[in-house]
């Protein structure tokens, strides 16, 4: 069967990656891909079409009898390509423009989390930048998150530790708009303290099918410090989450969202993928997204030894309780995210990157391309912030993440930079 995977990051290179090992794939088409997409060769093909134009998608899929497409990135699933899909008669891995809100409206995640008595923390919605100014003002000072209602690449969350910043971040969302309209509206919470823990499950909208949780790295610099980011890395499995606080969550958590999205008529079908927070009342939900993250998708995709493309069909089909369950490599994966000199501001493009073929050739290393590439004369360069996920198996974490920055050792180019620190919490 044919299969197209929309998106051009890490992410949609790990899912075309894995998809194409499937002998149900005859050709994993990825639009538009990377260039970590166009070295792979064999049954994965790039295809010049953004994620954004659905019209151009939706063509393609037809002429090209695509059995089966899967959406990667957040921004198509929020514009509604599933339901263009689902009314066209294709086949589609992704929710609703309806259910993908649980994402693209932080307010709405949080009053659907507040009426299905899911665990969060507390928090006011604000709809201009008065009102929420006042409100600090008035508030007794303590540490705060301040977020931009709608999509921002990851980077709408700004965690303050006094009013002041509050206040600043106030100014930079609604004020300066440095998110655009997704600060149109912005949510003032409680900052809670922890680690934090990711929990990607599996749904159909009556099945769930839990995956092996995973701890993603949001702020830019070694320690935690730093602005936030799209993921600096990621490792999996997260030991924070044993199997006792997995099924928690899961009944706690997941179970009781999909059956609030169900009851508010947004039935949920794809990835559910909870942010949470393990604090010492248990774990409490960050935010949700309805797709597989980036860069745990990789780590995560190291590991899967079922059968992907089975999985996502039944999921699109509605038969997810036809797997039993999803098989795993024992061994941990780390990956390593290198990004170009300035992310997550202003930085660079088209710089040639050299290593990729050695850092390939490891052992049990595999290097993952998101913001890359390829120039007019053949070789790949940085085209993006976050430009490679490198990432290693190993028979532990510690084991993981020295395969994963010897990977990161053979690459180079010009402003190149990674933390260092990635899974130290786990080995720790």
């Amino acid at each position: 069967m044919n299969v197209m995977v929309v998106g051009s990051g890490g992410r949609e290179h790990a899912l075309a990656w894995k998809l194409a090992q499937s002998a149900q794939a005859e050709k994993v088409y990825v639009a538009p891909g990377n260039a970590g997409t166009a070295r792979e060769g064999g049954k994965i093909e790039n295809v010049p079409i953004a994620d954004g134009d659905i019209d151009g998608l939706l063509k393609f899929a037809r002429d090209n009898r695509m059995r089966l497409t899967v959406v990667g990135p957040e921004a198509p699933l929020a514009a509604g390509i599933v339901d263009r899909f689902l009314e066209a008669g294709l086949r589609i891995f992704g929710p609703t423009r309806a259910a993908a809100e649980l994402e693209a409206s932080k307010v709405f995640c949080k009053d659907l989390l507040r009426s299905a008595d899911v665990p969060s923390a507390d928090y006011r919605t604000f709809d201009d930048a008065d009102e929420a100014t006042h409100y600090l003002k008035e508030r007794e000072e303590m540490p705060l998150v301040v977020k931009a209602d709608g999509l921002a690449a990851g980077k709408g969350v700004i965690v303050c530790d006094n009013r002041e910043q509050a206040l600043a971040a106030v100014q930079t969302i609604a004020r300066d708009k440095a998110f655009g309209t997704a600060g149109d509206r912005l949510i003032i919470e409680e900052r809670l303290t922890g680690q934090e823990a990711s929990v990607l499950a599996l749904t159909d909208g009556r099945t769930i099918l839990t995956m092996s949780p995973c701890q993603d790295h949001k702020p830019a610099h070694d320690g935690d410090t730093g602005p936030n980011t799209g993921g600096m890395g990621a490792y999996c499995p997260a030991p924070l989450v044993d199997d006792a606080m997995l099924g928690w969550v899961e009944e706690h958590i997941l179970v009781p969202t999909v059956h609030a999205m169900k009851r508010a008529r947004r039935p949920i079908r794809g990835v559910l993928y909870a942010g949470l927070m393990v604090t010492n009342q248990g774990p409490k939900v960050l935010e949700y997204n309805v797709r597989f993250g980036d860069p745990e998708c990789q780590p995560l995709l190291m590991r899967l030894q079922s059968d992907l493309l089975d999985v996502l069909n039944a999921v699109a089909d509605g038969q997810l309780e036809r797997i039993e369950g999803l098989q795993w490599d024992p061994r941990p994966a780390v990956c390593v995210v290198m990004a170009s000199e300035g992310y997550p501001g202003s930085y660079t493009k088209g710089h040639p990157i050299r290593g990729l073929d050695e850092a390939d050739a490891l052992e049990d290393v595999k290097v993952f391309h998101a913001g890359t590439k390829l120039g007019d004369d053949g070789q790949t360069v940085n085209a993006g912030g976050r430009v490679l996920g490198v990432t290693g198996l190993g028979a532990s974490i510690a084991a993981a993440k020295r395969r994963a920055y010897e990977g990161v050792k053979s690459i180079r180019w010009q402003g190149a930079w990674c933390r260092k620190d990635i899974a130290d919490k786990a080995i720790g």
